[in-house]
């Protein structure tokens, strides 16, 4: 952990939200998505670190962050990125997935955060948005089957083509001994157990703000729409929706990426060189 320092800001309902910073410069909030931690963007930070401050939270109910609680919803998750931005004097924020969903929310009640940078919000369009294996993946976290319920959502989210093409009955054991053997972590990061229960929170997220898109017309905030080629067509549906309503945007597809691209198993030095120029365009 002694590559990175790590702070604290207090959301508006108590609840604590960690992070971790590294590097000097104008800051930067990174945003991971689902099922994901502050862990995952790692790479990027290190790729941004040389001209910014960068600070990766945790989101709501991992790590050293607190409890999603009951009243959980994309409030607390605008309430908790804005503490944030107040307790970093970040201006310029990154989001992925359903963190760029929630990113989204937050510039359109932020004014001061003058750059954003969103990659494959996943927004629902019509319905576009995969929903319909969430109950199996419901009753499958309350057996306490979480290998089950990873398989569900990965099958579900079709973000991950080769665990879509491999049987369940060869997924489940082969993901159930990779999370034990992961459980005894202990660098700080989140472990695979205890992050696929996080996922439900997040589906929460993309329900609430789906067919939103007509809401960010009026949003002044340039933003970067990014996209990986390799992506599920219902995520190039979300990026279209958002293109035609944002005032000021501009769109980068990376020809061979999918939705991972900007984590640390992805491309992150590609995603971090958009996202470098972008932030540090004073236009």
């Amino acid at each position: 952990m002694g590559e990175y320092r790590t702070g604290t800001a207090g959301s508006a309902d108590g609840t604590v939200i960690g992070y971790r910073t590294l590097g000097s410069g104008p800051a930067v909030l990174l945003v991971h998505g689902g099922m994901k931690a502050a862990q995952h963007l790692m790479e990027l930070a290190r790729v941004l670190s040389d001209g910014f401050t960068v600070h990766v939270p945790d989101r709501r109910g991992r790590g050293p962050s607190g409890a999603h609680g009951a009243d959980f919803g994309v409030r607390r998750e605008v309430e908790d990125l804005q503490a944030l931005a107040a307790a970093t004097g970040a201006t310029r924020i990154f989001g992925l997935s359903s963190g760029a969903l929630v990113t989204l929310r937050t510039a359109l009640e932020t004014p001061s955060l003058d750059r954003i940078a969103l990659y494959e919000p996943p927004l629902s369009v019509g319905g576009s948005a995969p929903v319909g294996w969430v109950p199996r993946y419901e009753r499958e976290i309350a057996a306490g089957k979480l290998s089950a319920a990873l398989v569900t959502s990965l099958k579900g989210l079709g973000t991950e083509p080769v665990f879509g093409r491999v049987p369940r009955f060869l997924l489940v054991p082969f993901l159930t001994v990779g999370a034990r053997l992961q459980r005894g972590r202990a660098d700080g990061d989140v472990s695979i157990p205890d992050l696929v229960p996080t996922l439900g929170y997040d589906m929460r997220v993309i329900r609430e703000m789906a067919d939103t898109a007509p809401d960010y017309a009026g949003l002044k905030t340039d933003v970067l729409l990014l996209e990986g080629a390799k992506s599920p067509v219902y995520l190039h549906q979300a990026v279209d929706a958002l293109s035609a309503v944002l005032p000021r945007s501009r769109r980068v597809t990376f020809p061979g990426l999918g939705h991972e691209g900007p984590e640390d198993e992805g491309d992150p030095r590609s995603v971090g060189a958009a996202l470098r120029d972008f932030f540090a365009d004073p236009a």
